[in-house]
């Protein structure tokens, strides 16, 4: 590292950028917990609903089709966070798992691979609750 690289100032907007984009990913990656979330509220409210009210007058089926296609697309969803967060990880183009620099893009790429990892444990978790409304038969 020579002296001018060292002694460079940053632009005025270039903290602001930079701290943007972080702000930015911190958002990101709290989006796929997010939707888990929500699918184990709506699933879980959605069944007891039916099962206290409604039980007797329409069938599981309707509400088991529909609580499907509710977790498909939440899957969906979490899937493409997932590869989003894969691709801000750079896992590929640099070859580390680890970033033991510290720089500001190190910064982004982990929080790339945090990212990831939520994803799969949201993806894992939406599939998880799933299981119930495709095994259960009736409220019984």
């Amino acid at each position: 590292m020579s002296s001018n690289d060292h002694d460079r100032q940053p632009h005025p907007r270039e903290d602001e950028h930079e701290f943007g984009e972080e702000r930015e990913s911190l958002w990101r990656i709290a989006f796929a917990p997010t939707i888990w979330a929500f699918h184990f509220a709506i699933s879980y409210a959605a069944v007891s609903v039916y099962c206290f009210r409604y039980e007797q007058m329409y069938s599981m089926g309707t509400l088991r089709a529909g609580l499907i296609v509710m977790t498909l697309a939440m899957l969906a969803a979490i899937a493409w966070i997932g590869w989003r967060a894969f691709q801000r990880w750079d896992v590929r183009g640099t070859g580390e798992f680890s970033n033991p620099a510290g720089s500001a893009e190190d910064r982004h790429q982990f929080l790339g691979h945090a990212g990831f990892l939520l994803a799969i444990v949201s993806f894992i978790g939406v599939a998880f609750d799933t299981l119930p409304i495709v095994i259960l038969g009736t409220c019984r």
